[in-house]
């Protein structure tokens, strides 16, 4: 098997001939693979973002030090405009009714779909599957993938419910990546689908960047194949285009969609009261907040930089910027929007910044120690020193582009628990099962459970449990039934689908474990 001659042209054209160094000690199925690897490159796009980044890898920042740069991002901050924010905590009642009806109301035309960030691996979580089939542990087995399928499930039912329709759809787009798309698509059709149906459930890859040396060219990762990198959660503008989703969120009348990350296990999916926000501001663009937990957390916090929105990293600004206050009087940060990748956009937002804006986008660089094959020919597994970049592009770099940006807060105990790490003391199984749990014992008490004084106890240090399934509450709803009981852990609440009735999705039977024992009460022809 000999090189085509406009392979070896393209390869010429781009500094790249050294893909093709160890031709000769290549069988032929390994030849294929590596021109396989080489045909998929667009070169041009590859040269493109290297030069637009390359004065970030030999100083840094561009000869700068980080206090001159966080200088100069310090003086041109400001915290997003009053006009612009609104709080869970700041609004009345009646706001937040008004803003869940609207949500409801466009969930029920079928006008809203859900898009889930799900290309990363486990690997933190000593794992080898997608982060989405992780199971922490909870009484049910659910796993972060099966939990927010449940929670589409319910909000489709409360939008049919309150509209007296059956038009409520939630299209669950699922973007992957290469290592994690062929065994997501295998764990949805052997569960099926969740119950959810199998058309409205659409998974779609990101693409790929090659890693590069310091001089821009890519690296091997075996003599016979490049080394390939996700192009970070940034890339799903780019993969809404070239796998056609746009067109099918067009063909299906979507008008709002709701982007999140796969590890948060609160995440509220679709939630009304966001869309409703986000339609009473008319905002093209938008997203959920929480307060910071200290001054220098290490989260983004979403901020006004010049005439644009935009998503500034802890490590960005100086320490006295994180840690300044709004007045002498009020302890509150002025820099307090923690970012928590958890987005709503117009379709015809992201429509026009994928048409009009992908491009614009910048790559942001991370210096990696990365497997592959040395100057003398040889894999080094596990190099000793910094040795390449991968390239990446961020979901939130879209901010700018927005003409109507909006920022809602949310309460941290509430909707934000992510999944990062497989031990320690934050972000672990143990964390997010916790936060989970403690969350369904604040639905019993607000309903009107008397629980025993020191559950929190109990749930925090005694491995006891409480868990509501999300086909029986999303966010709390429907539980006043349990007003004046007294139950005790372990408490486990999972509905239990009535075969005789058409639509699944509503719950009909409802299994209450209370201590130890189920037991099974009746509540307005609802059966628990």
């Amino acid at each position: 098997m000999e090189i085509d001659s406009a392979v070896r042209e393209r390869l010429t054209n781009a500094n790249q001939t050294h893909l093709i160094k160890y031709w000769s000690e290549l069988n032929d199925e390994q030849r294929r693979i590596l021109l396989r690897d080489i045909n998929e490159v667009d070169f041009n796009r590859i040269q493109q973002a290297y030069d637009a980044i390359k004065h970030e890898l030999f100083t840094e920042t561009n000869g700068h030090t980080k206090d001159e740069i966080s200088n100069v991002i310090d003086d041109i901050m400001e915290p997003i405009p009053d006009h612009m924010a609104g709080s869970i905590n700041e609004a009345s009642s009646e706001q937040l009714d008004n803003y869940r009806q609207q949500g409801l109301k466009a969930i029920s035309q079928g006008n809203v779909c859900v898009l889930l960030l799900a290309g990363g691996q486990g690997t933190r979580l000593s794992v080898d599957y997608p982060k989405g089939m992780f199971d922490v542990k909870l009484p049910s087995k659910k796993s972060l993938y099966q939990i927010q399928a449940e929670r589409i499930r319910r909000l489709e039912h409360l939008a049919n419910e309150q509209f007296n329709t059956n038009n409520a759809t939630i299209t669950w787009f699922i973007l992957t990546s290469e290592h994690t798309q062929e065994q997501t698509e295998i764990y949805f059709r052997s569960h099926n689908y969740f119950g959810l149906k199998r058309e409205n459930v659409i998974l779609f890859e990101q693409h790929t960047l090659p890693a590069l040396d310091f001089e821009g060219k890519i690296l091997l990762e075996e003599k016979f194949r490049l080394t390939k990198a996700a192009d970070g959660n940034g890339g799903l503008y780019r993969a809404l285009k070239t796998r056609r989703v746009l067109n099918e969120m067009a063909k299906r009348h979507i008008k709002y969609v709701h982007v999140y990350g796969v590890d948060n296990i609160l995440v509220r999916l679709a939630d009304p009261v966001f869309i409703g926000f986000c339609l009473e501001k008319n905002a093209d663009c938008a997203a959920k907040v929480v307060k910071k937990t200290v001054p220098t957390e290490a989260v983004g916090v979403i901020c006004k930089v010049g005439n644009r929105f935009q998503v500034v990293e802890y490590s960005e600004i100086l320490e006295q910027t994180a840690h300044r206050k709004k007045s002498d009087s009020n302890d509150e940060l002025v820099f307090n929007a923690g970012n928590i990748c958890n987005h709503f956009f117009t379709f015809d937002f992201l429509q026009d910044v994928c048409q009009k804006h992908e491009n614009e986008l910048r790559y942001h660089v991370a210096k990696k120690k990365i497997p592959s094959i040395d100057s003398n020919g040889n894999h080094v597994s596990k190099p000793s020193e910094i040795n390449g970049i991968k390239l990446e592009k961020f979901v939130f770099d879209v901010f700018p582009f927005s003409k109507t940006f909006a920022v809602w807060e949310v309460r941290r105990e509430d909707e934000f628990s992510p999944l990062k790490n497989g031990s320690g003391a934050k972000d672990t199984p143990a964390t997010a099962r916790r936060d989970l749990m403690l969350q369904h014992v604040r639905w019993l008490q607000q309903a009107g459970a008397q629980l025993p004084s020191d559950i929190e106890k109990h749930i925090e240090t005694g491995g006891k449990m409480c868990e509501i399934s999300p086909l029986v509450s999303y966010a709390g709803e429907d539980l006043e039934h349990f007003k004046g009981q007294k139950l005790d852990l372990p408490i486990f609440l999972e509905e239990k689908p009535d075969n005789t009735n058409a639509d699944n999705n509503v719950p009909k039977k409802v299994t209450l474990t209370n201590g130890i024992t189920p037991v099974s009460i009746q509540t307005n022809g609802v059966h628990h």
